[in-house]
């Protein structure tokens, strides 16, 4: 005869029919702790209280995850949330010694590393798709978005572009506009670009300039005062027409976007919240890729080329205001290559002027001060 089972899982109880200990016993069906004896004879007997709770087969019977010094028991024949808990090593030793398949789904060191083999395995399969899933997925879906798209897109980013650098106000001098629109003409028309090109300079201080999608090229005042003659200017002018040409912008948001931009690309939501995170962050930020500031330099040497200007003048303004190692607060040179590398590409592309000046000395003082007075 057995002594009745107490609450102490540890509490010893031992007879002359085999090694019989108190443990804790959760039948699956209820959150009530069983204070229960087992027996050992062809399979595992639960007794408790009122009498057998369970009989569990040897071969059924697996580890399952428990801390230290606890021994947790389940059965694959049992309710699926049935456990069984023993605490005391004498008793889990006999329970081990029985059961041959107790580890047979558990992970042992072996099932331990496949785990963090799949799980490193599928973070580099995340990142995979990061890196060249979604760059993919931009290269191939950008020509498809229509120039309509473009153009809402931004006017979207259009005001946060003025609100995030101060720039409420566009320079408008009559004798500096018309400089300005002369400018931009001829490099527009160099590149390739139609007529519906927009372009503005921004009374600001910041030393910017940058294209938006659907064809809006924003020069900063503060890139312009820093300039010392009109090749500087139009070689920085021609790089943002090379992202226009390339629609670097809307490649830029749909990479950056990822998922939910494209499920607004699909479904027209352009004018919502999502798109104008989207559009203020990525184009605000103009962090294009290495290899499309690269492509749109290129453009810029192209152009200056046909019109037989020099191309280091460039490379030396953005070395004027970075210095050697660049300042990558100033949005025009995020993610570009370095500004002394960019300094040595214009010098080694660079020719002896071959071509008209760009603008005469009266047009060029006209164009620096475009933002002086008549500003809107």
């Amino acid at each position: 005869m057995s002594m009745p089972p107490t609450d102490d899982p540890a509490g010893p109880d031992e007879t002359s029919s085999g090694p019989r200990r108190s443990s804790i016993y959760f039948d699956g069906a209820s959150s009530r702790r069983h204070a229960v004896t087992l027996s050992f004879g062809d399979r595992l007997k639960i007794d408790g209280d009122a009498g057998s709770l369970a009989v569990w087969p040897y071969a059924d019977i697996r580890r399952a995850d428990s801390p230290i010094g606890l021994l947790r028991l389940s059965c694959v024949t049992a309710p699926a949330l049935a456990r069984l808990e023993i605490r005391d090593a004498a008793l889990a030793t006999e329970v081990i010694a029985r059961c041959t398949r107790l580890d047979e789904n558990f992970p042992d060191r072996r099932g331990t590393a496949r785990i963090v083999g799949w799980s490193i395995a599928a973070a580099v399969s995340i990142i995979g798709a990061v890196w060249f899933g979604v760059p993919l997925a931009a290269d191939r879906l950008t020509p498809l978005v229509p120039q309509s798209f473009e153009r809402r897109l931004g006017a979207v980013a259009d005001d946060q572009v003025k609100t995030i650098f101060g720039a409420g106000k566009v320079c408008d001098k009559p004798e500096g506009q018309a400089a300005f629109g002369k400018l931009v003409n001829e490099l527009r028309e160099a590149a390739g670009l139609d007529t519906s090109i927009q372009t503005a300079v921004l009374a600001t201080s910041v030393p910017n300039a940058f294209a938006l999608p659907g064809g809006k090229v924003y020069l900063f005042n503060g890139l312009l005062a820093r300039a010392q003659n009109p090749d500087e200017i139009a070689g920085v002018l021609a790089h943002e027409l090379g992202h226009l040409r390339h629609r670097d912008g809307t490649r830029n948001l749909i990479y950056n976007g990822g998922t939910s931009f494209l499920i607004g690309l699909l479904f027209g939501d352009v004018t919502g919240s999502s798109a104008l995170v989207f559009a203020s962050r990525s184009l605000v930020t103009a962090s294009y890729s290495r290899e499309a500031e690269q492509n749109a330099d290129t453009v810029s040497i192209e152009v200056m080329h046909r019109l037989g200007r020099p191309t280091r003048p460039m490379g030396e303004l953005l070395f004027r205001v970075t210095g050697k190692e660049g300042d990558s607060g100033l949005t025009i040179l995020a993610n570009h290559p370095l500004t002394e590398d960019r300094l040595k590409r214009m010098s080694d592309e660079n020719r002896p002027p071959s071509g008209p000046p760009l603008l005469s000395e009266q047009e060029w003082a006209a164009l620096k001060a475009i933002c002086s007075s008549g500003s809107r």
